[in-house]
């Protein structure tokens, strides 16, 4: 009689369908897709989340190692809480206390969502599948956006607006929007002028997709095209994210010589857009405003974000542990405005958040949310530390977007907004479960 084949742990959770979830990387790359159409992408995130907990209740959190390492879902939920836990304790006493109440126990649904981003990147297949499929976006976001500063429309905007406007009756920006655009939109479109941070926050994946299948002329042309598109998309941020992103990937894929020569180009790039492109000569002439070393000119120089982050360091000293709320800056700036009653910079109404993350957690969350953030940022930093060369190299894509994306020297988009937010929580999942990979 023979006796029946063992059943491990793997096999079991495969055999049940609650574990080793085949089909996560396909619903990470929907989630990034739909960004262009924010509710849908949200609708893609939140589903995901609750599918993600039910078949973990339904498999009673067993055999767990299947989906992800010991230490991966350690570090995932780590990281969540070092950004949520601000949120929840500065709701207590914020300014719209019930909103802010809510909108930390709406942001729950993260949790589940990261542990389906880590677990679709837990394993080889995963990785390539994920990281590949956010370079293919990013590439083809790239060459939709090139097409726009070529011919004046980007066709998935314009594709997208037509469908919106059969469903709706209206497109997806209305005139006040259309008329204000003074840079290039892609498939964001005129009315969520992020393509630039976001293509930069993405880049990683692009450049290491193209070193590694074309080697380095395949980088260098994916790194000029791109960098077109985040010259001419015109956020200063972008640049210095795009900056970082050059020269850490660099590294991996050229010799010192041919990175000399590619920011070479781009500093020639830079200098003959300013020629040709009115947005990119007004940044330039705005930047340079630093060098009148006065308030005014410093001020200039920032789009009115000193008037900002005076506001923000106010709010600070205001209320040191916890801050004004996470999403409070605008009810808290009228009360901290350094500058009450005259036009800001950027028109008639409040600042929306710091713009700069130091601050914004400083502001919105208090010392309580910057020690956080730090911990997680130390309990990140140590597993990279400690992990073998291989991990790392698996997880280093991951790491540059992320790292970029919070670099504290740069200005920011409101990490507790739903977009930005559910961006760089997304990449910090795909840093902890590529780098803390499951056992085979």
């Amino acid at each position: 009689m023979t006796a029946a084949p063992k059943t491990t742990p793997t096999n079991a959770a495969s055999a049940n369908g609650s574990i080793g979830w085949r089909w996560a990387p396909a619903w990470v790359l929907a989630f990034v897709a739909l960004w262009p159409a924010p509710g849908y992408a949200e609708g893609v995130m939140v589903l995901g989340a609750l599918v993600a907990i039910v078949k973990l209740l339904l498999a009673r959190f067993r055999n767990g190692t299947a989906l992800l390492s010991g230490p991966a879902w350690a570090l995932t939920s780590v990281l969540f809480f070092a950004y949520w836990l601000p949120e929840l304790v500065s709701a207590f006493d914020a300014i719209d206390h019930a909103r802010a109440l809510r909108e930390a126990v709406v942001d729950l649904r993260y949790l589940p969502f990261l542990w389906l981003v880590a677990a679709a990147v837990a394993d080889e297949r995963g990785r390539r599948i994920t990281f590949g499929g956010l370079a293919v976006i990013a590439g083809i976001w790239t060459i939709d956006a090139l097409l726009q500063a070529a011919f004046g429309t980007s066709p998935l905007f314009w594709g997208l607006d037509a469908l919106k406007q059969m469903i709706s009756g209206h497109g997806m920006c209305d005139a006040a929007e259309l008329a204000a655009v003074d840079r290039l939109g892609g498939v964001l479109g005129p009315c969520n002028l992020k393509l630039g941070i976001v293509l930069a926050s993405l880049s990683p994946f692009s450049l290491y997709f193209a070193g590694r299948r074309f080697g380095s002329l395949g980088w260098i042309v994916a790194a000029a095209a791109i960098g077109m598109v985040v010259l001419l998309a015109g956020a200063r941020a972008s640049w210095i994210t795009y900056a970082l992103v050059l020269v850490f990937s660099g590294w991996h894929f050229l010799d010192w010589k041919k990175l000399v020569a590619v920011f070479a180009f781009g500093a020639v790039a830079l200098v003959s857009l300013t020629a040709f492109s009115p947005q990119v000569r007004e940044r330039i002439e705005r930047t340079t405003h630093v060098l009148t070393a006065d308030e005014a000119g410093m001020d200039s120089a920032l789009s009115g974000r000193g008037r900002i982050w005076g506001a923000a360091a106010c709010m600070a000293r205001e209320h040191p542990f916890n801050g004004v709320g996470a999403r409070g800056f605008r009810d808290a700036f009228a009360a901290c405005d350094p500058q009450p009653g005259e036009v800001a910079a950027w028109g008639n109404g409040p600042a929306y958040h710091a713009h700069q993350i130091v601050l914004e957690i400083l502001s919105e969350t208090g010392a309580f949310g910057l020690l956080l953030w730090l911990a997680g940022a130390a309990l990140a930093f140590r597993a990279w530390r400690y992990a073998t060369p291989e991990a790392r190299a698996n997880a280093h894509p991951a790491m540059l977007a992320l790292g970029v994306t919070v670099f504290p020297f740069n200005t920011h988009l409101a990490f507790y907004s739903t977009f930005w937010g559910g961006l760089t929580l997304m990449l910090a999942a795909l840093y902890a479960g590529s780098l803390l990979v499951r056992n085979k």
